[in-house]
C-alpha cells in the first residue's frame, strides 16, 4: 500500500481501536489514536483540577499539551501513550498514560471535553501533524475516532465508518470492562453508552456523522477477522490514489 491516510470513524464501542490497530499492523502504518489524546487531555485536566465543563481552562491546556505514540510493549498490547514535558511532572519527564487513559471516568470525562469547540481546535493540528509526519515518511497513517473523515481528514483516501448496534456495542465494553477488573452491570455500561452517544452526535463542533464518502460497515454480526478483512479488500480494490 503506498503511504496514504486511512480514516475509521463510529461510536463507542464499535470495534474502532482494535481494527485500526489490526489494519495499522497490515499494511506497516502509524497509527493515530485520537481518543487517547482526548483522554489524555481528560486526564491531564483532572489532576490539575480543571473541570471538564470548563472549555477555556482545558483548551488552555490542550494548546500546551505533547503527545507521543509509541509501540506497544508487548504484540498485541495497546500502543504507548506518552504525554511530554508536562509542566507539573518532576523534571519535566514524559509520563506514560497507557493504562491510566483507559479508566471507565476518564472514558466519561474524553466525550465530555470533546464537545468543546475551543478543545477540537487547540487538538487538530496535533492530529494532523502526526498523520502528516507518518506519511511523509512513507508509512502512511491509520486515523481512527469520530470526526476523521469529517473534519479532521476530509480528504482522506479511504474512509470507513463502523458501526453496530447499542445492545452490541455495550456488551462488548461490559466484556472489556469485566477483564480489566472493572465493577459495571451490563445496563449501567448500555446506559452510559447511550449518554456518550447523544453527546458525540448532537454536539455542535463536529458531530458524530458518516462522512458522505465513508464506507459503512455494521459489525453487529461480526468478529474482528471479518471487519479487517472487509476493510483491506476495499483498501487493496481501489487502489493508490493518484497523485
Amino acid at each position: 500500500m503506498p503511504a496514504e491516510l486511512i480514516v475509521i470513524d463510529g461510536p463507542a464501542g464499535a470495534g474502532k481501536s482494535t481494527v485500526a490497530r489490526r489494519i495499522a499492523e497490515r499494511f506497516g502504518a502509524a497509527l493515530l489514536d485520537t481518543g487517547a489524546i482526548y483522554r489524555s487531555l481528560a486526564w491531564l485536566a483532572r489532576g490539575r483540577g480543571v473541570d471538564w465543563d470548563d472549555e477555556s481552562g482545558l483548551a488552555e491546556i490542550a494548546a500546551q499539551l505533547r503527545i507521543d505514540f509509541q509501540p506497544p510493549q508487548q504484540p498485541g498490547a495497546p500502543q504507548r501513550v506518552l504525554i511530554l514535558n508536562p509542566v507539573d511532572a518532576p523534571e519535566r519527564a514524559p509520563i506514560d498514560v497507557t493504562g491510566l487513559i483507559r479508566a471507565p471516568e476518564i472514558s466519561e470525562g474524553a466525550s465530555r471535553v470533546s464537545q468543546h469547540a475551543a478543545v477540537r481546535a487547540a487538538l487538530l493540528d496535533i492530529q494532523r501533524g502526526i498523520a502528516a509526519v507518518s506519511v511523509a515518511a512513507g508509512r502512511g497513517c491509520v486515523a481512527e475516532g469520530r470526526d476523521m473523515g469529517t473534519v479532521v481528514f476530509p480528504e482522506a483516501a479511504h474512509k470507513f465508518f463502523l458501526t453496530a448496534t447499542r445492545s452490541a456495542r455495550a456488551s462488548r465494553r461490559h466484556k472489556e470492562l469485566t477483564a480489566s477488573g472493572a465493577v459495571a452491570s451490563r445496563g449501567e455500561v448500555e446506559s452510559e453508552m447511550a449518554q456518550r452517544d447523544q453527546r458525540d452526535s448532537s454536539r455542535e463542533t463536529a458531530p458524530l456523522q458518516q462522512a458522505d464518502d465513508a464506507a459503512l460497515i455494521d459489525s453487529s454480526e461480526l468478529d474482528i477477522d471479518a471487519v479487517v478483512a472487509q476493510i483491506v479488500a476495499a483498501i487493496q480494490a481501489a487502489g493508490p490514489t493518484p497523485a
